[in-house]
C-alpha cells in the first residue's frame, strides 16, 4: 500500500475514534459506587428518628441541591434543583435501593425546580418557561435539545421557582408565587393549570402566596397544596397552611388574610378572614411547608396509607428555628386528623443538619425524600 495513503487512512481512523469518544464522554453517566458515607452522613442518619418499624437510608449522596422529583416508566428518578440550574437522572440498575448512575440531563437552566414525567416525556419548569425532553428514558445516553412547550410565565425570581404536576385531567398544574413578601399584584399568588395542546391557561386557585408542593387525592382526585405564609409579622404569626381546593377559582386569602386568622395590616379590612377559604390545617409559623404527597405504595402500615406527608423545610428568619421535619397528616372520612411527626432530627438545638423538600413514591413501596441542604436523597422503607 502507498505509504502516504496508509498514513491518511490511519489519521482518518484516529480522528473518527476521537469524535466517537468525545461524543460518549459528553453524555456518559457518572457511575456512583455503593455509598462510602462520610462521618457526617453516618451521624446524620443516626440522628433521624422515625416511627417504629421504619428505616431511613440514602438513595443518593452526591446530588447538589436536590428538590422536586419525578419517576419514569423504567424507574429512572429525575431530580430538579433551584439554585444549581441542573436536572439529574438517577438510575438504580441493580434495584438495591441506591442509585448506581447519575446523569446530567440539563445544566445552566433558570431555577429548574419543577419537574414532571408524563407519557414518556420529562417536563422541566424554569422560572420563565416549560421545557419538554421527549422520550427521555430511551435517550439518556445522548440527550437531545429540549422543546419549549410554554414560554409565557412571569420572569420574577422572587418566589419564581416553579412546582408542577400533571393532574387526572391530563393538564399541567403550576404555582405562580407572589413576587414579594407581601403585595397585591394581578395574576400572581395563584395556582394555574395549562392545557399544553391548546396553550389555554386557567387560574384554579387565588390568594396562594407561595405553594411549592401539591398532590391529588388518589381516590377523590381532590387537589391539596401547601402554602408558605408571609414574613415580618413576628415569630409566631401567621400560620403556614395546608389547603384543599373544592371549587375552581376560589380565593385563599393572600394578601388580605393570612393563615385564615391574621388580617393583613396593609391590605386587610375588618372581617376579611371570613371572606376566604380557611386552611384545612394550620401549621406553625415559618415552618415552610414544601412537598406534599399522598402515599400510594403498599408496604407502609395502614395508618400511613390514609393521608399525606408534608416536608417542613424549616424557618429562615425566626429567632428560634422551627420546622425541619417531615409530618404525616392522617385523613378520616376525608377530614384531617392530628398531625403525626414522621421524621425528626434535622434540627439539633439551633443547628440545622438537613432540610426536607419533596417526596416520591417508589415502585417497591419505599418513599424518597430530597434534602437540598445535606445534598442527599433519603429512602424510607418499612421493615
Amino acid at each position: 500500500m502507498n505509504i502516504n495513503r496508509f498514513e491518511s487512512i490511519k489519521h482518518l481512523l484516529l480522528a473518527s475514534s476521537a469524535i466517537i469518544l468525545l461524543s460518549f464522554s459528553i453524555h456518559f453517566p457518572a457511575v456512583l459506587a455503593e455509598p462510602t458515607l462520610t462521618k457526617k452522613q453516618k451521624k446524620l442518619l443516626k440522628q433521624l428518628k422515625l416511627p417504629p418499624g421504619f428505616k431511613i437510608d440514602y438513595y443518593a449522596t452526591k446530588i447538589s441541591g436536590p428538590r422536586s422529583m419525578a419517576i419514569g416508566r423504567k424507574g429512572t428518578v429525575f431530580v430538579g434543583t433551584r439554585s444549581h440550574g441542573t436536572v439529574y437522572a438517577l438510575i438504580d440498575n441493580n434495584r438495591d435501593g441506591f442509585a448506581d448512575e447519575k446523569i446530567i440531563v440539563a445544566k445552566g437552566l433558570n431555577m429548574p425546580n419543577g419537574i414532571a414525567f408524563y407519557q414518556g416525556d420529562l417536563y422541566v419548569a424554569e422560572v420563565h418557561r416549560i421545557l419538554r425532553f421527549g422520550d427521555i428514558e430511551s435517550k439518556l445516553r445522548q440527550i437531545p435539545k429540549p422543546q419549549v412547550v410554554y414560554n409565557k410565565l412571569p420572569t420574577e425570581t422572587h418566589h419564581g421557582w416553579r412546582y408542577i404536576r400533571f393532574g387526572p385531567d391530563n393538564k399541567l398544574y403550576i404555582a405562580i408565587g407572589a413576587p414579594c413578601n407581601n403585595c397585591n399584584k394581578k395574576n400572581y399568588a395563584t395556582i394555574n393549570r395549562i392545557d399544553l395542546s391548546s396553550g389555554k391557561v386557567e387560574i384554579i386557585a387565588r390568594g396562594v402566596r407561595n405553594s411549592v408542593g401539591f398532590d391529588f387525592h388518589p381516590r377523590t382526585k381532590e387537589f391539596w397544596f401547601t402554602d408558605n405564609g408571609r414574613d415580618m409579622m413576628g415569630d409566631d404569626i401567621p400560620p403556614d397552611e395546608i389547603n384543599r381546593l373544592k371549587k375552581l377559582s376560589t380565593h385563599f386569602g393572600f394578601p388580605y388574610c393570612h393563615g385564615g386568622e391574621v388580617i393583613d395590616p396593609k391590605y386587610g379590612q375588618p372581617g376579611a378572614c371570613k371572606r376566604y377559604i380557611q386552611p384545612e390545617v394550620k401549621l406553625g409559623a415559618h415552618v415552610a411547608p414544601l412537598g406534599l404527597r399522598f402515599y400510594t405504595g403498599k408496604r407502609f402500615p395502614n395508618k400511613f396509607k390514609q393521608g399525606f406527608f408534608v416536608a417542613e423545610h424549616g424557618s429562615w428568619n425566626r429567632s428560634s428555628k422551627s420546622g425541619y421535619r417531615v409530618i404525616f397528616v392522617p385523613l378520616k372520612n376525608n377530614k384531617t386528623q392530628t398531625i403525626i411527626p414522621f421524621v425528626t432530627g434535622w434540627l439539633k438545638g439551633e443547628k440545622s443538619l438537613g432540610r426536607p423538600v419533596d417526596f416520591l413514591n417508589m415502585p417497591d413501596g419505599s418513599l424518597l425524600v430530597s434534602d437540598d441542604y445535606a445534598n442527599v436523597i433519603y429512602r424510607i422503607s418499612y421493615r
